[in-house]
């Protein structure tokens, strides 16, 4: 089966073919990160405009780089939600009229199934069941999985997700949107231990996250250091020490889900598991208790068609189809997902 996938939930276009038989075909991505950098943040008419205007000629890219006639698919899969409501119409209404005149079905994804199914593009896939921690701009989750739509919540941030932390903080000290990139780059020549912010919510039983506190405290260590006049060093060493909580943070509730939960299989997904300092972590962690570390390669890390076409493709297999309407979901609880046996997919 070869699905057409389309990505839109918010600033990145992106567009991919998957072959169930061969793999991915191809794929290709726009990202909008200049489009809205000079407003600090994604702006979302912007977005999706911008969107009309990339969809048709990524399309037409991601045909001719796979060597396929335009058209030449069994379905149509696009992001349904979560994200935003106008740019994820423009993938929906796309994908169901390109469907229609091809006379093939379509399905609308959830995004951050999309995003827990991306290392499934690797060569070295996991295997179910394992624990998924998903984090990226708009969700940190803790999830176990036992196979495609078999999901249980085992937590999640009760306010900011680590994402908006790195994007809030990176805000407040003056750098450039998306903010997750130059924190990292800024720790590299940190020092650290000179500036110590708290784990939040690690001093007590539980699997759910919070991080505005945290980013509180960063705000007060910024303004008495100086504020906007503080020395490159320092600003350096903000960030590590911001770095630092966040990365243990995650690491101590990942190994409290695999303790509890008795498996040995760790899953991160998202755009900040595309972080170097995070992915060491946890696979000293995970290593310190006989497990195993899986994630995606960097591009399929962030928003793209890819992951989008693969998990579609699986629910496609398992005979899922679209209504007749096209379907757009800024909330969507993962857990409503209906589960596929593996023997359909």
């Amino acid at each position: 089966m070869r699905i057409l996938g389309i990505e839109t939930s918010c600033d990145e276009t992106g567009v991919a073919l998957y072959d169930s038989e061969r793999g991915l075909l191809a794929d290709a991505l726009f990202s909008q990160i200049d489009l809205h950098r000079i407003y600090g943040g994604v702006v979302p008419e912007l977005a999706s405009r911008d969107h009309v205007k990339r969809l048709v000629p990524l399309m037409r890219e991601v045909f001719t780089r796979a060597g396929v006639a335009e058209g030449d698919v069994d379905g149509v899969a696009y992001t349904a939600g979560p994200g935003l409501v106008g740019a994820l119409l423009v993938g929906a209404a796309c994908a169901k009229a390109l469907a229609f005149a091809w006379g093939v079905p379509a399905l609308g994804v959830h995004h951050m199934e999309g995003h827990l199914l991306a290392p499934m593009l690797e060569e070295n896939p996991p295997e179910f069941p394992f624990v998924a921690l998903l984090v990226s701009g708009g969700h940190t989750q803790l999830v176990r999985v036992d196979g495609i739509g078999r999901y249980q919540l085992l937590g999640e941030s009760l306010d900011d997700a680590a994402g908006e932390a790195f994007d809030k903080t990176a805000k407040l000290m003056g750098l450039p949107y998306p903010g997750g990139p130059e924190i990292a780059r800024l720790a590299q020549t940190g020092e650290p231990g000179r500036f110590v912010f708290p784990r939040p919510m690690t001093d007590r039983p539980g699997l759910d996250f919070s991080f505005s506190g945290l980013k509180t405290s960063v705000l007060n260590a910024w303004q008495q250091a100086g504020g906007s006049d503080v020395d490159s060093q320092t600003r350096c060493d903000i960030a590590l020490g911001f770095e630092h909580a966040v990365v243990e943070t995650l690491t101590i509730k990942c190994r409290r889900a695999l303790k509890s939960t008795g498996l040995k299989r760790l899953v991160i997904a998202g755009g900040v598991s595309a972080n170097r300092r995070l992915r060491e972590s946890l696979g000293r962690m995970a290593h310190g208790l006989n497990g195993e570390l899986f994630y995606a390669r960097p591009e399929f890390c962030t928003d793209n068609g890819a992951m989008i076409a693969y998990a579609g493709c699986q629910r496609l297999q398992a005979g899922q189809r679209d209504s007749a309407g096209i379907e757009a979901r800024a909330r969507w609880p993962m857990e409503q997902l209906p589960a596929i046996d593996q023997a359909d997919s």
